[in-house]
């Protein structure tokens, strides 16, 4: 994917069962002076990404997000045995976006018990 400007994308990754974690809900908020502000809903496709980047070059700014991984959904759907309460839900990742002109890659890898997150490219 060739863009001008920066843009935010992610890329789930099913580690428990090898494959990408389709159709996990992802939101998108903007932090300004501890308000959260959505921005976005999406839907993580067959690949475990999102069809078109989370933020788009058009909405790319400087500052604080956080993108909230639907993880309990998401594993209930694939039909995780459950307890009660799921030990992994809603998976929140702060961050902050300081070169307008960048790609930020937050790539989500997610098993029941645990997850874990980077920067890629």
């Amino acid at each position: 994917m060739t863009q001008s400007g920066g843009y935010l994308t992610t890329h789930v990754l099913d580690t428990a069962r090898g494959l990408p974690a389709a159709g996990m809900a992802i939101d998108l908020y903007r932090i300004e002076h501890d308000q959260r502000s959505h921005l976005h809903s999406m839907v993580t496709n067959a690949d475990g990404r999102t069809d078109t980047p989370i933020l788009p070059a058009e909405g790319f700014e400087i500052g604080t997000y956080e993108l909230v991984f639907h993880a309990g959904a998401y594993l209930d759907a694939i039909g995780t045995p459950s307890e009660a309460p799921r030990f992994l839900d809603m998976i929140p990742i702060r961050f902050g976006i300081s070169d307008r002109a960048a790609h930020y890659h937050v790539p989500l890898l997610l098993s029941p018990f645990g997850y874990s997150t980077y920067r890629g490219s």
